[in-house]
Formats: structure tokens, C-alpha cells, sequence
């Protein structure tokens, strides 16, 4: 994909400037973090990158798109290396700059779309890393070094995030990955009438992902779900969505045509480099991991993805917030 937008080489080094200034961590009190990104930057938002996050919010709200990218973000300059048994520990204990985080945090103030963290997973945390973790190899995870399936994050789960944002920390030149999506409005014009009403019928579970599983052993599979929700929602993990043992012969038909349909489907794919933005939406549409070519297995291993999860109104987030469900709370910020 073409960049949306590309920060300048000037913006880029005055917001740099600014959000280093910003004292509060974000994995103490997010609250805090959030408040401090808001004050500093006030009035020292380059006026292109305003205008780039009211395009990306009229383009949500008119259907044009729901994935931009955009380039050249400042990202912190000095990154620790982290290990592969516990990266979040290791993060905690060497990253000292938040440059990254606090640009996902104004980038998600500009668009008007709360920030989300799931209570009991990573502590809790509003900024994520998509980074290995030696126990998930070969498991089908973000947080695996392998390729994942089409799909939406938290599928199984009753609260999912709107849209998700990737940041490029750390993405070695020598190793090509691709984030390949595919929208739900293109995967419904390769259906027939008849297979669409059956997939908007709650005929299908998702089991829980394994680190939802890690943390909450009660965890194991969905309540029953339609894939198709409203307009252009979907509900999907591709090989791990199935029919409920009481579903219907004609719901194992439209999910059979539905793999068809995903796989002669239309996709958009961007490799993420090092200061690139992805933002896609998780709830409209699937995306997927694809290693197109690794040439050193452990560099690759090194990838390094900033995340988070954000929500698509202030009216949404305040209907998920410290919301338990099945044991598994939504923390929303402000």
C-alpha cells in the first residue's frame, strides 16, 4: 500500500521534540500519560497531520476506507533489545523514552477514538508489542513468530476494538513481512443471497485464542455468532470458526463458500517499516501475517510492532468501560 500520508523530515523532528518532553510513563498510569500527550501537544500538531486525521476520520464515516498508512512517524531512537521469554519485562525495565507510545496516543486523540486494554492481559496495558514469545511458537498468535491466518483480533471475545493501529519500532530490511486484509464488504459481494443470511445467523463459534487461554483457564469457546454482523461487520478466524454442534446442514455449506470467497478475494498488503503507521479496521474486515521471504530466522524474530486497540467514539468507549465479561474486563481511556 501507498502511504496515506508521510510526515515531513521536519515534523517528524519537532514532535519528536515534544513528545520526549512528556515525563509520565505509560505503563505506570496511562491516565496520567494520556493527560501529558494532550498538554504538550497542544498547539504543536503539525497542521497537515490534523488534516491527514480528519480525512482518516471522513473516510471511515463516508466508507471510502478503513486502512491508512501513514509514514515517517517519530518513533523513540534508542530501543533496548528484548528477549523472547518475557519482552514486556524486559521493556519495562530498559525502554526509557515513550516516543512511540505517545504518538499511537495522539494519533488516537486526533481521530477521536479512545484507546482499550484488556484488563487481564499484559497487565493491563493500552500500548501492546506485536513481538515473539519462544512459548507461542507455532501457535496461531500475534505474539508468535510465524504466520497468522486471516482474521479479527479477539475474535472469540464479546468486547473487540474497532480498529487497530500498528507502529513500526523495529522491522530489519533484510526480512520481508507483509499485514495482508481483506474487507467484509468484499468478501459479501463474492456471496450469494442465500449463504449471506445463513452467516447472519448465530450459527458459528470461535475457541479463545491461547493467551486469552493463559490467562483465563475457564476460557474455551465462543457463545454462538453470526460471521456477517450489520453492514460491514465480521466475525471470523479462518481454520478456527465453526459451526455450532446444533447448527444447521446449510451452515457448514455457507462457511465452506465463505473460504472460497476469502480465498478469490481482493487483498491489500503493506510491509511495515520502521516509522510506518497501520491503522486497518479489526471489526469490518480480517487481516492476516505473511512471511513473504526470511533470510535469518532469529533477525526476523526480532520484529518489533507498537499496538493498540482503539474504539470507534468516545459514545462507544463509554459503554465498554471497566466492563466484565465472562471474567475478562474492557478499560477504556480517556
Amino acid at each position: 500500500m501507498q502511504p496515506f500520508h508521510v510526515i515531513t523530515d521536519r515534523e517528524k523532528d519537532e514532535l519528536y521534540g515534544v513528545l520526549e518532553t512528556v515525563a509520565a510513563r505509560p505503563y505506570d498510569d496511562y491516565h496520567a500519560f494520556s493527560a501529558a500527550v494532550r498538554q504538550a501537544t497542544e498547539g504543536a500538531v503539525p497542521a497537515s497531520l490534523v488534516r491527514a486525521a480528519a480525512r482518516i476520520r471522513a473516510e471511515r464515516e463516508e466508507g471510502v476506507s478503513d486502512t491508512h498508512v501513514l509514514r515517517n512517524c517519530p518513533v523513540d531512537k534508542e530501543l533496548p533489545e528484548l528477549g523472547h521469554d518475557d519482552p514486556q519485562a524486559d521493556k519495562y525495565a530498559r525502554k526509557r523514552t515513550f516516543v512511540g507510545e505517545g504518538f499511537l496516543e495522539l494519533m488516537a486523540q486526533l481521530t477521536d477514538t479512545p484507546v482499550m486494554s484488556y484488563a487481564t492481559r499484559f497487565n493491563g496495558d493500552f500500548f501492546t508489542d506485536v513481538y515473539s514469545i519462544s512459548k507461542y511458537h507455532g501457535k496461531q498468535t500475534g505474539y508468535s513468530d510465524g504466520e497468522l491466518v486471516y482474521h479479527n483480533d479477539r475474535t472469540a471475545h464479546p468486547v473487540r476494538a474497532d480498529y487497530i493501529s500498528l507502529l513500526g519500532m523495529r522491522c530489519p530490511l533484510e526480512e520481508y513481512t507483509c499485514t495482508s486484509l481483506v474487507e467484509a464488504r468484499t468478501l459479501r459481494a463474492g456471496l450469494s443471497g442465500d449463504t449471506l443470511r445463513v452467516l447472519e445467523e448465530a450459527h458459528f463459534v470461535t475457541p479463545f485464542d491461547v493467551v486469552s487461554r493463559d490467562n483465563n483457564s475457564s476460557l474455551s469457546v465462543s457463545e454462538k455468532h453470526p460471521v456477517f454482523q450489520g453492514d460491514y461487520g465480521i466475525r471470523y478466524l479462518d481454520t478456527h470458526t465453526m459451526v455450532a454442534p446444533d447448527a444447521p446442514g446449510v451452515a457448514k455449506d455457507a462457511l465452506i463458500e465463505l473460504k472460497n470467497a476469502l480465498t478469490r478475494a481482493e487483498k491489500k498488503r503493506h510491509r511495515v517499516l520502521e516509522g510506518d503507521l497501520l491503522v486497518f479496521a479489526n471489526q469490518n474486515g480480517l487481516h492476516s501475517r505473511e512471511l513473504i521471504e526470511v533470510n535469518d530466522p532469529e533477525r526476523s524474530r526480532s520484529r518489533w510492532l507498537l499496538k493498540t486497540y482503539t474504539l470507534r467514539s468516545r459514545a462507544v468507549a463509554d459503554g465498554f468501560a471497566d466492563r466484565w465479561v465472562d471474567g475478562v474486563a474492557g478499560r477504556v481511556g480517556d
